[in-house]
């Protein structure tokens, strides 16, 4: 064995809080999941990962990290093809079983016919880290060279409720958030805290009527601010088209606001409005799907996780270049080793035209060494230190992890945490 090959990995799940943040699917739970990644070379470096913490994929992952013992951190091309060999057929046929059923989720990252895109990320991030380590440079050089110093992210607005049901934790700083002042005040908040530009509300909570005046609201408050709304899908189309007819002139752009490529479509056919998506276009499959209906889809929002690391997001933005579509970056609940990860990955992305999703101001735990990352000005400065410019807190980690063996969450379920607070809840989509 070489001195820089791959010698062992560790896959350790952690839960960190989560506040009460309600979405068309139900309401976060108190306690999100992720897995920190770590592959240790022969001479001793580490390169580290975050990813999805779910029972499905932590089985997976721990499937998956002997394929990877014995490679060169360089060698990108053949672990990809070892987790193919060995996940891809199961794969496949869980997509197929996901079409049939025709399953909409909050959380693509979630299907099962993305494991193996799943699984080559959470490998390739941390070998990447290595790679910037043995190189003594950052990843995104590893990955081409900056397109620019600092990564604008946007302002993420959730409604929520004060706290979770019987909370056994103290409720989060931010308090309750239903109406449109409070949306206001939680908007100002967090544009005092991090400098964020854009603005964007997650919605299919209420009923749109009343989510179209919360979003004028902020319109009126934040004259000056690109806004976007995401129901996750929960209007029907006919709602969507009377929604679209009164957004068009307020926002930046509009986030999947009916469910499928068809639907979206048919929105698309009848009004001048950009749409986004991080539900329909997921996949080299759902792109293609995309590009036959003539691009109804004009932005992608991009998630490394999902879609086979930082390189085949690379990719992604040169095919929405070569196709005129905008490009930007879908988030869900995560610290901060992705979300440098995903800094590293927009500044190589001379194509991102859009300021990114993140969750990150909702977190209050972190698992990297000297806390918290800092926005400024809404942007993330890219690290030039070799690697992605993080390393893991071992007290953190730790913590993290037991909170994990004690929280007795595996799986994200945001409809049965809902049904505590509202037992006749029926999750069903599209509500409105």
């Amino acid at each position: 064995m070489t001195s820089h090959a791959i010698r062992h990995v560790r896959i350790t799940p952690i839960a960190f809080r989560d506040p009460p943040l309600l979405n068309s699917a139900g309401i976060h739970e108190p306690w999100a999941l992720r897995a920190i990644v770590e592959v240790e070379t022969a001479s001793g470096l580490v390169g580290i990962n975050e990813t999805y913490g779910d029972l499905p994929m932590l089985e997976a992952l721990n499937r998956a990290w002997g394929l990877v013992l014995g490679l060169s951190p360089w060698d990108l091309n053949e672990m990809q093809r070892r987790i193919s060999a060995e996940f891809g057929s199961a794969s496949s046929q869980a997509q197929g079983a996901e079409f049939l059923t025709e399953i909409v989720s909050l959380a693509p990252g979630s299907h099962a016919s993305k494991t193996v895109a799943k699984l080559v990320s959470a490998f390739e991030v941390a070998m990447l880290d290595l790679q910037g380590q043995l190189a003594h440079a950052p990843v995104v050089d590893v990955l081409g060279g900056a397109s620019r110093d600092a990564v604008p992210f946007s302002a993420y607005l959730f409604f929520k409720y004060a706290d979770h049901i019987n909370a056994t934790e103290p409720a989060d700083s931010w308090g309750e958030c239903t109406s449109p002042s409070q949306m206001v005040n939680q908007a100002k908040r967090m544009v005092d805290e991090h400098g964020f530009k854009s603005i964007k509300l997650k919605a299919g909570v209420f009923e749109p009527e009343y989510e179209l005046q919360v979003l004028l609201e902020l319109a009126k408050h934040f004259p000056n601010s690109p806004l976007r709304i995401d129901p996750n899908a929960n209007w029907t189309v006919a709602t969507g088209m009377r929604m679209a007819e009164q957004l068009v002139n307020v926002l930046e752009y509009l986030e999947d606001p009916v469910p499928g490529l068809d639907g979206m479509a048919e929105i698309a056919n009848h009004h001048d409005i950009p749409l986004a998506t991080n539900m329909v276009v997921t996949s080299d499959a759902e792109w293609a799907s995309n590009v036959r209906r003539g691009c109804p889809v004009r932005i992608v929002l991009s998630d490394h996780h999902y879609w086979g690391g930082l390189r085949s997001t690379l990719a992604l933005g040169r095919m929405c270049q070569v196709f005129d579509l905008g490009l930007s970056m879908h988030s869900n609940s995560h610290l901060g080793v992705s979300l440098m990860a995903m800094t590293h990955l927009a500044a190589a992305s001379p194509q991102l035209s859009y300021a990114c999703d993140t969750h990150y101001p909702w977190q209050d735990d972190e698992v990297i060494v000297g806390g918290k990352l800092k926005f400024e000005s809404g942007s993330l400065k890219v690290s030039n230190a070799p690697g992605l410019g993080v390393s893991l807190d071992p007290k953190a980690l730790r913590r993290l992890h037991e909170n994990y063996l004690r929280c007795g969450i595996r799986q994200r379920d945001d409809l049965s945490q809902m049904r505590k607070y509202q037992p006749d809840f029926s999750g069903k989509q599209p509500r409105f």
